[in-house]
């Protein structure tokens, strides 16, 4: 019976189900069997759960040809021992109980360490795999090289040095709290790997200090952080009545308060989040003011407008505040002052009405007409009503059929012009009319060597936007084309893996 007191003892002590160190304590007897009885013998052990009597057996096979003499029979060999023996069957041989010499016995350790480990292991995996998104505390038991093993008392956990709030240390035996990002089985085992820079350390610390987010009254939408320094949270309430950024200070400030102090004096701008992508560009840049955001969905880009005496706070030390707003968002924002803002739209103005004038041959009182009603290509143009163009102050019928017709005979030899340059540079047809694309964008692609999807796809954004020019492309909207275009890479594939299943 000791063997099973002895079972019975580990499996309490590591927290382990008692069958695993049994099954382990079987594996070591049979490989110190094999050890004594030839390696290539199929030999199995078991223990018996109630008496702890070791039993160890010998397996061996029938079978036509010998490959493995110490597991394997032929058939006349077999009826030697069993007259009535058939072609599969396995013989098994009874063994006398071994008696443990010092090598055999240092390797059945060895086996049922390994074992127990792996357990212990496994086990801490199921513990903590449905845990992520928690925060845990636990005691410093080493640091090296500023990476923090950390004893959570059922395992341990790895709180990396880029994982660490800078200028932050930590001694052995210090209590910390940290939030569970990652578990994830790796060659040495599973691993926990743990945060304190993580967005959503910042969410759970308020979700514990601030009751109304635990009941799902209050949402968090948004965290952006600048770790140790700085960070933005955006809140959001169905419930008319209560203040989400006021119930997330608390009295006095004692809740934001309480997380500051966790987060070693990160200073926290709560922010209310809003449905409205331009008011919450607005909020999300507070303390600075805002007079205008311009959207420019074709383009991909966000302008936002102060004033000048607010240029520096809306931008922030080392460019900050747009930084931890533009996080927050997930929006690429641009800060101008109105001077700037009104400088560019100015210099949009005088492209577009260049345009104009040359396409339409019209005069800049006419083309300044059609900017200002916000028309920006000829396509538009050609494209709109002519009760819309009618609409316009000054244009009469005649005039508006006029412009149209125009814009479209203009539109018809830049057509032509485009064909010629497709068959001289070898434009592929896939290219051609890609959302996106203009006929002046395409050739000027094709001089550089793109001439078809596949060859934009292959581009990196800052390859695309060298290319074809900031002014005219900026990276965000690059990177979105360039994805565009790959997305028939990713339904090729899809379709060879159908046929592939198929």
């Amino acid at each position: 019976m000791e063997i099973l007191h002895v079972a019975d003892a580990v499996a309490r002590d590591k927290h382990i189900d008692r069958e695993v160190v049994i099954a382990a304590m079987e594996e070591a007897i049979q490989k110190a069997g094999r050890t004594k009885y030839g390696y290539d013998q199929d030999i199995r052990a078991t223990i018996d759960r109630k008496t702890g009597a070791i039993s160890m057996k010998r397996y061996r096979t029938v079978v036509e040809a010998i490959e493995n003499e110490g597991a394997e029979l032929t058939l006349a060999q077999a009826k030697r021992i069993k007259p009535d023996v058939a072609m599969g069957e396995q013989l098994i041989d009874d063994l006398p109980a071994i008696d443990f010499g010092r090598i055999a016995a240092q390797t059945a350790k060895q086996v049922i360490i390994q074992k127990v480990r792996d357990a212990e292991r496994e086990q801490q995996f199921e513990e903590f795999k449905d845990r992520v998104g928690d925060i845990i505390s636990g005691v410093v038991k080493r640091v090296e090289y500023g990476n923090v093993t950390i004893d959570l008392g059922k395992g341990e956990a790895v709180l990396r040095r880029d994982e660490c709030i800078p200028r932050e240390h930590f001694k052995p035996n210090d209590r910390v709290r940290c939030y569970i990002y990652d578990v994830r089985k790796e060659v040495r085992g599973p691993q926990v790997f743990l945060s304190r820079t993580h967005p959503g350390f910042m969410a759970a610390l308020f979700k514990q200090e601030v009751p109304e987010i635990y009941d799902g009254v209050i949402e968090i939408k948004a965290v952006a952080r600048d770790p140790g320094s700085r960070a933005k949270i955006a809140v959001y309430t169905r419930d008319n009545s209560i203040d989400p950024v006021g119930a997330c200070v608390g009295m006095r400030g004692s809740r934001v308060q309480a997380v500051v102090g966790e987060l070693q004096g990160e200073k926290i701008d709560i922010v209310p989040w809003s449905p409205d992508i331009a008011t919450f560009i607005v909020n999300a840049l507070a303390p600075a003011e805002v007079a205008k955001v311009v959207l420019d969905e074709e383009e991909g880009r966000i302008d936002v407008v102060v004033p000048d005496e607010q240029l520096s706070l809306a931008i922030g030390r080392r460019g900050q505040n747009v930084r931890l707003a533009s996080m927050l968002t997930g929006l690429d924002i641009d800060i101008l002052t109105e001077a700037e803002e009104s400088e560019r739209r100015a210099e949009e103005t005088k492209t577009r009405t260049a345009l104009f004038m040359e396409a339409l041959d019209v005069d800049d009182v006419i083309a300044h007409l059609l900017v200002a009603e916000g028309f920006k290509k000829v396509e538009e143009l050609a494209e709109a009503e002519i009760s819309e163009l009618e609409s316009i102050e000054g244009f009469d019928a005649d005039v508006a059929t006029e412009l149209q017709q125009r814009a479209k005979n203009w539109l018809e030899k830049k057509a032509k012009e485009f064909a010629e340059k497709q068959k001289s540079l070898g434009i592929k047809d896939d290219i051609i009319g890609f959302e996106g694309l203009d006929f002046d964008t395409i050739v000027k692609l094709a001089e550089a060597g793109v001439k078809s999807k596949d060859d934009l796809a292959d581009l990196a954004g800052d390859e695309l936007v060298e290319i074809l020019g900031a002014e005219k492309m900026n990276e965000a909207a690059a990177n979105r084309l360039i994805m565009a275009a790959r997305a028939g890479w990713f339904a090729d594939e899809a379709k060879a893996d159908e046929t592939e299943a198929a």
